[in-house]
């Protein structure tokens, strides 16, 4: 037996020393996690610290620790630029929080992927991952994360071509920002979801839409503290479709406006000077009245900033542009010189939009069969292109169609689950009520048999009372008689022979005046005597104390039988036999109900009963000290109920005053005089 204790000591020493051991490797990871993010020290120490907590983390071997510093981790290669290890690292947190049932780490993980094949143009990955997100942030309350999926999901199907879906999801991501602060953040966020709302309405030639959201754009990038760039950005893409409605003085002013402010942007974004530049150029070109020196002096500007400034995306506008300006002018020479720059340029940053743009132009100026290959080549290029977006889109629609089938199969199980709930409660609830139906019945019977007893006792109760006013009666009859005949008969023949004697006593002689004196004295005490009685026999002394007799005796015998100790105090100021039976009836069945509501309920050990006399109020009150109720959800009880219901029939009030665990006072006020018996 002791061996077998001390193994039992040892396991729970064992066990607790295990547990510490724990608990402080677990606060190691924390500080860990806390020395990588302070922002004090290099990107590559933050690292250090992140690889450390996860190390600690795997041996420890409990997955919610390794997940929570697998996600730090990959926060640290990205500031690292690492992103050979930041993807990894992201599926392996994806597949832990797969595992985990951890749903906001499984959004945030595939947002990150999302974000990474959304860079690398990999748009039907990107597509998966950030559906992957919003589904499973659906039941989640608002964050930056579920309005950035929602967003970046609307970026990609833009890109596929998908424009409402593109429109709905936007449009998502604005009501979850809706509910966030509007911090700088999220106000970058808003502009960034309006900008691609204006490009959506463009591309598909809604340009007043597009105007409308733009200006929107435009006053959020306004509310930001460092919003310039957002807003030029803004109203450079406004100036577009002016352009593209014909407004083009409109679109000039803009253009030419933001010119003016080179100074504000040419350290952030050298490069957006030229483009100004060359969408000036453009503008004046395709409104047909410009003059051909002027616009190919600008267009050459643009070409030479995209150049120093080494914009791709510049470079290949500006070439394609000018080819175009001389193929308006006819200038062959010109038009082949630059668009083939501008094909070599396409095929080495892999634009095949800029490339089939620069083989139209090639097939433009080139004849003979040359010019129809090149014609052949652009078609081919085209059908190619659209070949990929329909195959962008479909994959995307795969996507979106298993998600919605997900999704679809989800809200059925919730809905079978909520049925099934609903049954659970409804059948729940019909046990209840048949067990309340059963239970009321019985104490409705119980209730019958007590009123059945109680009227009986109301019947000889009002028997006795008839029977004691008729004694009463009598009894004051009598009195009145007695009363006259003492003092009518008895007393006035006493005064006649008080007054003879008087007479008598003008009489000689000492004795016959001592005699007389004695006599007359003698008389006058019998006098005395007789109008007090007469006075006493004229007083009802008797009046009103029967009444509180039978309380006292009702009282005694219900505490007796409650086994409660009992004090009754009454006052002699209130006359019974002014009272009406009804009233006389009711105090009675007030007193009986509260002390059979005590006796069920209250558990009380006492009682004080009292009545007095008021300012012309019979006052009844009645305390306890028992477990007292919440008056505000207790008055729909029967024994409260008939209580104040038969105050309210003899024109008195009853309060109720009471609190848990302190006991209760019933107060009942009954006008003294003026009700009819």
């Amino acid at each position: 037996m002791n061996t077998f204790r001390f193994f039992l000591l040892g396991l729970v020493f064992c066990i607790n020393v295990g547990n510490s051991q724990q608990n402080r490797d677990a606060r190691a990871i924390d500080s860990l996690i806390e020395l990588s993010q302070d922002g004090a020290i290099s990107n590559e120490e933050s690292l250090n610290y992140a690889l450390q907590a996860q190390d600690i983390a795997k041996s420890l071997g409990i997955d919610s620790l390794t997940l929570k510093s697998g996600r730090n981790l990959a926060l640290m290669y990205l500031y690292n630029d690492q992103i050979e290890e930041y993807i990894p690292q992201n599926y392996t947190n994806l597949n832990l929080a797969y595992k985990l049932k951890d749903s906001f780490a499984v959004a945030v993980a595939s947002s990150n992927l999302g974000s990474y094949y959304r860079l690398y143009q990999k748009n039907d990955s990107a597509f998966y991952f950030f559906s992957n997100s919003v589904k499973y942030l659906s039941n989640h309350k608002a964050s930056y994360i579920k309005a950035q999926s929602y967003y970046m999901v609307a970026d990609v199907e833009h890109v596929g071509k998908i424009y409402t879906s593109a429109e709905v999801d936007a449009v998502n991501a604005l009501r979850v920002l809706d509910q966030l602060p509007q911090n700088e953040e999220n106000l970058d966020m808003y502009w960034g979801i309006y900008n691609l709302l204006a490009i959506i309405s463009k591309d598909i030639g809604n340009y007043d839409k597009a105007i409308e959201y733009y200006d929107e754009s435009i006053a959020y990038a306004k509310r930001m503290q460092n919003g310039y760039v957002n807003e030029i950005f803004s109203i450079n893409n406004k100036a577009n479709v002016y352009r593209e409605l014909g407004q083009y003085k409109l679109a000039i002013d803009l253009y030419e406006g933001l010119i003016s402010q080179r100074k504000k942007y040419e350290t952030i974004d050298p490069s957006f000077y030229g483009s100004l530049i060359n969408n000036i150029a453009l503008t004046k070109m395709t409104s047909g009245n410009y003059v051909f020196s002027e616009v190919e002096a600008e267009l050459k500007d643009a070409i030479a900033i995209a150049y120093k400034e080494d914009d791709d995306n510049g470079k290949l506008n500006a070439i394609l542009d000018l080819s175009n300006l001389y193929l308006k002018e006819h200038k062959t020479d010109s038009v082949k010189k630059y668009a083939k720059q501008a094909y070599d340029l396409a095929t080495a940053f892999s634009s095949n939009e800029a490339k089939q743009k620069a083989l139209f132009l090639l097939a433009a100026v080139v004849e003979g069969d040359e010019g129809k290959e090149l014609l052949v080549e652009h078609i081919r290029l085209g059908d190619s292109l659209e070949k990929v977006q329909k195959s962008v889109r479909n994959r995307i629609a795969r996507i979106k169609y298993g998600t919605d089938q997900i999704e679809a199969k989800n809200k059925q199980i919730s809905k079978e689950n909520l049925y099934l709930l609903i049954l659970s409660i409804g059948l729940l609830l019909t046990a209840i009520l048949v067990y309340v139906v059963i239970s009321q019945r019985a104490k409705n019977r119980k209730l019958k048999l007590i009123q059945v007893q109680q009227k009986a006792n109301e019947d000889i109760y009002n028997l006795m009372l008839g029977q004691q006013d008729k004694v009463e009666e009598a009894r004051a009859k009598e009195k009145m008689r007695v009363s006259k005949e003492l003092h009518d008969g008895v007393l006035g023949g006493l005064f006649g022979v008080r007054l003879s004697l008087d007479s008598i006593n003008f009489n000689e002689g000492k004795e016959a005046m001592m005699t007389r004196a004695k006599y007359i004295s003698q008389l006058q005490s019998i006098e005395q005597d007789i109008r007090k009685i007469s006075h006493d026999l004229n007083t009802d002394f008797v009046a009103g104390s029967s009444f509180m007799d039978i309380v006292a005796e009702l009282i005694k015998t219900q505490s007796v039988a409650y086994s409660l100790e009992h004090e009754f105090i009454y006052t002699d100021d209130i006359s019974w036999d002014l009272v009406s039976n009804k009233i006389k009836i009711n105090i009675y069945r007030i007193i009986q109900e509260s002390m059979q509501n005590i006796y069920k309920h209250a558990n009380a050990k006492s009682i004080k009963i009292s009545v007095s006399l008021k300012k012309d109020l019979i006052c009844l009150q009645i305390v306890d000290d028992g477990d007292g109720f919440d008056t505000s959800k207790s008055k729909k009880g029967i024994g409260l109920k008939n209580m104040k219901s038969r105050v309210e029939d003899i024109k008195g009030i009853i309060t109720f005053t009471s609190q848990s665990g302190d006991g209760t006072t019933v107060n009942v006020q009954i006008p003294y005089l003026n009700q009819t018996t």
